[in-house]
Parts: C-alpha cells; sequence; structure tokens
C-alpha cells in the first residue's frame, strides 16, 4: 500500500527536513508527501529547502506542494518593491518588506545571498507562484492554515486558506472530510491528543520546528495518512 505523507511549515531547517525524509520516512517512488507551506524564513536554510523539494521533484517522487503565508509575505513584497514610486524624488517606503523582514524574511534573504529584494531569483518566485491552496484527498482537506467558513463557498477565499488562525468548521461545505494543516504552532502533546481524539475535525500538525527553547515544540513532524501514525525529528539547524 502507497503511503501518504504530510509535512507542515518547515521554516528554513533544511537538514531537519533532510533527516525527517532519509531517515525516518525513507520514502519509495510509489508513496506520496504533501507540503502544508511555509518552507522560508525564520531557519538559516531557506534556499537549501525549496532545493531539496525540486531535487525530490526531479527524481520522480510524488510531491505535492502547499502555498504558505510565508511564501505569500515574499511574493507580495517583492511585487511591492518592483512597483514602488517615487514622491519629490524619495521613494516610498516597502511596508510590506518591513513585516516580512519582522517575521523572518531577512533570514531568507541571507540564505539566498540576496541584498536587494529586485535581484530575489526568478526562478524560485516562478515556483512559490505555482505552489496549489489547498488538496482534496479521499478522507481529509489539506491546507496551510484552514477555510473560511462563513463565505458560501470555502474553497474561494485563497487568503483565508494562507492566513486564518480560528475557525468553526462547517462539515456540509467540506463533505465531512477532515483538516489537516499548519500555520498556528502547536505541541506534541496537542498534536498527539488530536490524532486520537474522534471528536477533533482538525489535526495541527504544527510543531514550530524553529521554537528549539520552548517545550514540547521545536521539532518537524510528519503524518502519514493511513495509519495516522507520525514521525518526529528534533531540529538538526538551530
Amino acid at each position: 500500500m502507497r503511503e501518504h505523507w504530510v509535512i507542515p511549515d518547515i521554516h528554513g531547517c533544511a537538514k531537519t527536513l533532510q533527516a525527517l525524509i532519509e531517515e525516518l520516512i525513507q520514502p519509495s517512488k510509489h508513496d506520496w508527501i504533501y507540503f502544508l507551506g511555509d518552507y522560508i524564513d525564520r531557519g538559516p536554510s531557506s534556499k537549501e529547502v525549496i532545493d531539496y523539494i525540486i531535487y525530490l521533484q526531479k527524481e520522480q517522487y510524488n510531491i505535492r506542494t502547499l502555498m504558505g503565508n510565508h511564501e505569500d509575505f515574499l511574493l507580495k513584497s517583492y511585487d511591492e518593491e518592483i512597483n514602488l514610486k517615487s514622491v519629490l524624488g524619495l521613494k516610498k517606503k516597502n511596508r510590506k518588506k518591513e513585516e516580512w523582514f519582522f517575521h523572518g524574511g531577512k533570514d531568507t534573504m541571507k540564505s539566498f545571498k540576496v541584498v536587494n529584494l529586485k535581484d530575489f531569483p526568478a526562478e524560485y518566485l516562478d515556483w512559490m507562484k505555482n505552489l496549489e491552496y489547498f488538496i482534496e484527498l479521499e478522507n481529509f482537506l489539506l491546507v496551510h492554515a484552514g477555510f473560511n467558513f462563513r463565505s458560501e463557498d470555502p474553497f474561494e477565499d485563497k487568503s483565508s486558506m494562507l492566513w486564518i488562525r480560528e475557525y468553526d468548521i462547517d462539515n456540509e461545505k467540506i463533505g465531512n472530510k477532515r483538516i489537516i494543516h499548519g500555520h498556528v504552532p502547536v505541541s506534541l502533546e496537542f498534536i498527539d491528543m488530536s490524532l486520537k481524539s474522534n471528536t477533533y475535525q482538525f489535526i495541527d500538525l504544527d510543531n514550530g520546528p524553529y521554537m528549539t527553547t520552548r517545550e514540547g515544540f521545536g521539532n518537524l513532524v510528519a503524518l502519514e495518512l493511513n495509519t495516522l501514525e507520525y514521525k518526529v525529528q528534533y531540529n538538526l539547524d538551530i
């Protein structure tokens, strides 16, 4: 039987990701790996994370990749930087870039060895632009953050898929499927509890791999969908 692995927010922790896949998961090319977004920022090796995923894709592993809010941050910061206009000879500030830098964008710029955002490599921007917003499977919906169930069609609100933090699930709108997401760091204890509970309609897999000084956090988790068993890789980057 094919295994189906879900990996949440990686945040620039390339060594941790590689160890999780090559030492703990050890996927065959018949298996599937689904990434929930947030490949960049906070950790030291954002470029290496994307390079490794691209390597897996080129090696013909079955990979599907979602957009995270941090990729959205970068793309919008880049667009604003390109379109900045001057007023009375003075260039306007890129407020989006300042916000992105505050949330880990500086680490990504350093990883890519880029000083000016306008020089960010186009091939990586294109890769991010082609990321999916959600993945629908037989029993699960995979998304970075969640869905806006106040909308008549929660699949139309792409912003909520990247940014929403709290929501009440309307099962009828999603065919009674269970939602698996990242975005909001939770403890290993909470992840374990939600997997063993029949009452939780969602599974949050984000253990905040960059949060290495906080007890119960700081790991990268992978969940196998057939068995709901999970692997935990402690951080090797920070």
